[in-house]
């Protein structure tokens, strides 16, 4: 009997492709452990039962010579990617008509033989750092039911860090991969701006957002970015290709590197708490035995808040115009959409803003380091019901805070990386972030890696799994 709770993404495959599984089998229990799991933690938003049972059926029937990476692996996408005959609701209820066809990261899924089970929630166009909406309710977190997933991609870090799915698809524009993987205990890898592609859409959140994957292991996040990486003439933003593929990243071994440490992030006077802190610099200590040259720094920061805030209120404004039901919205989303109203014409010079910054930042702090780490969320997962009685001014303060040590990324485009440290006292998920250069990606899984086998963290199983 194989136990396929917790198999990862690139194990599932390889049982796929020696024959001691079937593609219908692990979709089959995919869809017995969403039925389970789900009414407990409200990740999913939709299932596509018979639709990817049928999926899988093809892929069992598929020759060898036709089977891709991730031949009959279930996973899970984020609502607000396009799955065909199914609504693209961005978390919301303002959405009503299926989509007729897949975006193109679903679509280079099933390329690589992947079958697509469901999508997950999402607050409202991801404008905040925590998963709760209007439309759907609570979204919780596996490691204790009463603690919020974070977001924006939340609904797939429950789907993940549960066991429901191996894999699920995020989008990060200020911190939506990385912080739902620093409250979950999941690895999460944001992308250089432009390593994959938002079509049909030219963008996600103007030049802020990235689509990729939030996984258990970091070899599944390096399966899946091969599979997904590239980009198409509608995007607005486009990476030259890495000289080698994320999995061979993953398979070798990283030269002695130049590893700077920071307790602080782009927010002034946000600071960790202490369990974070003795988080991160045990991770710095094991990074010393691995052998790199590990030194505490205080960066100097560009100020990314202006052109964070005009993109975001941008970003919001060209996904709320696709609304089908403008009505449905919430209340809070309208009052942000006419609250930003003015600041929305300058979105060109905040992208060009960001852009400059983040050359300028590679140009000076990369030069001396290879690798920036720091904390990725100040805290461990807090209590849900981080929105409740909130108007949109408020949440917005309180979500600049929630994000203050991820959103500095996306403006400058770095990759950056959420990597599980440990536990609370409480057994709640700690996290550290990992900052490359631009096209640091293939440094970032290679030391990722190293922690992984050095401090092991994948089987790790939660409360409601």
């Amino acid at each position: 009997m194989i136990d396929l709770d917790f198999t990862g993404v690139a194990d599932q495959a390889r049982l796929v492709a020696t024959g001691a599984v079937s593609a219908r089998e692990l979709v089959e229990h995919a869809l017995a452990r969403i039925r389970r799991l789900d009414p407990a933690l409200n990740a999913f938003v939709g299932v596509l039962d018979e639709t990817a049972l049928a999926e899988a059926d093809l892929r069992d029937a598929a020759a060898p010579e036709n089977r891709g990476p991730l031949h009959g692996v279930p996973i899970a996408i984020k609502d607000e990617n396009d799955v065909a005959g199914l609504p693209t609701t961005y978390g919301g209820a303002a959405f009503t008509t299926p989509a007729r066809q897949d975006g193109e990261i679903v679509r280079r899924l099933r390329e690589a033989g992947a079958v697509i089970v469901g999508k997950t929630r999402m607050p409202e166009f991801g404008i905040w750092p925590w998963t709760e909406t209007s439309a759907g309710g609570y979204t919780r977190n596996p490691w204790d039911p009463l603690r919020s997933t974070a977001g924006s991609s939340g609904g797939t870090a429950a789907a993940v860090a549960s066991g429901m799915v191996a894999a699920g698809i995020g989008g990060d524009g200020g911190g939506s991969i990385r912080l739902p993987s620093s409250y979950c205990g999941l690895f999460g890898l944001k992308c250089r701006r432009g390593r994959t592609s938002a079509a049909p859409n030219a963008h996600l959140w103007r030049s802020l957002g990235v689509i990729g994957p939030l996984t258990r292991s970091v070899e599944d996040s390096a399966l899946i970015y091969d599979a997904i990486t590239g980009s198409t003439p509608l995007d607005a933003w486009r990476a030259d290709p890495l000289p080698i593929t994320l999995t061979e990243a993953y398979r070798t071994e990283p030269r002695p590197l130049r590893i700077a440490v920071a307790e602080h992030g782009g927010v002034r006077g946000l600071r960790a708490d202490d369990e974070t802190l003795a988080a991160l610099h045990a991770t710095a200590d094991a990074l010393r035995e691995l052998g790199h040259t590990v030194i505490d720094v205080e960066p100097d920061y560009p100020n990314t808040a202006l052109p964070f805030t005009v993109q975001v209120a941008a970003g919001v404004a060209d996904e709320a115009a696709r609304a089908e039901h403008p009505a449905l919205l919430e209340h809070r989303t309208r009052t942000l959409l006419a609250l930003t109203r003015p600041l929305r014409s300058r979105a060109p010079w905040a992208e060009r803003t960001g852009i400059e910054a983040g050359r300028r930042f590679a140009a000076s702090f990369f030069a001396e380091h290879d690798l920036l780490l720091m904390p990725t969320t100040a805290s461990p997962a807090v209590p849900i019901g981080q929105l409740d009685g909130l108007g949109a001014l408020a949440a917005s303060q309180k979500a600049t805070k929630a994000s203050g040590f991820t959103a500095l990324w996306n403006v400058l485009g770095n990759p950056a990386a959420a990597i599980p440290s440990g536990l609370s006292r409480e057994g709640l998920p700690l996290s550290v972030q990992l900052v490359g250069r631009p096209d640091g990606e293939p440094d970032i899984i290679r030391v990722s890696a190293q922690l992984e086998r050095a401090r092991p963290w994948a089987q790790r199983r939660p409360a409601v799994s």
